[in-house]
């Protein structure tokens, strides 16, 4: 295929939208190779809704790249959301919940695992380096540190809305009348 125009092909990623017009994520942003976009149009697995100023050819036609897709059919989001360590530090805005800290961030059980603490949403909080190498083997009262927020199962309504305090460092202008983000575009 020839190519025309100045944009480089790898920043032509396509903004995917569920059938409602919604993004599938927003953190991270649910975004697809230029590659998997075209496949997806030719397989009319969805609708075009925005296109860059780009354009690929073959011998026998040229296409305009999508820069918005939505679905043709509804994915039913998660009710609930995946118990995994990029979700909890989501659930917790990316900050040690005991200093605010966002460097080196672990888990860290309220009741510790040598106490019987299991893994799971209402126990584990995310905690910088120092600030879990502190509370060591402790409960809260003996260390004395208590998270900022008590930790609970976020729905992924407050994911989606958690991840949105977090926009990406590049938006397509042509992917703003679909996101919600308190932001002004680059040109």
């Amino acid at each position: 295929m020839n190519v025309i125009a100045t944009l480089p092909l790898e920043n032509c990623p396509a903004l995917v939208l569920n059938a409602d017009y919604r993004p599938l994520s927003y953190y991270p942003l649910s975004l697809w190779s230029w590659q998997n976009a075209v496949k997806a149009v030719f397989l009319d697995r969805v609708n075009t809704l925005c296109h860059y100023d780009r354009t690929i050819c073959s011998p026998t036609t040229s296409f305009q790249l999508p820069s918005v897709v939505s679905l043709k059919t509804y994915v039913r989001p998660p009710t609930h959301p995946a118990f995994t360590r990029f979700n909890v530090f989501l659930r917790d805005g990316f900050s040690c919940q005991y200093c605010g800290d966002a460097n080196d961030l672990t888990f860290d059980h309220l009741i510790p695992r040598s106490k019987g603490g299991l893994t799971t949403w209402d126990n584990v909080v995310a905690a910088c380096s120092s600030c879990n190498l502190r509370k060591g083997g402790k409960m809260p009262d003996e260390a004395r540190m208590w998270p900022n927020l008590h930790p609970r199962q976020p729905t992924v309504y407050d994911l989606h809305s958690q991840g949105r305090s977090f926009p990406p460092n590049y938006l397509h202008e042509s992917w703003q009348d679909y996101l919600y983000w308190d932001i002004e575009l680059e040109p």
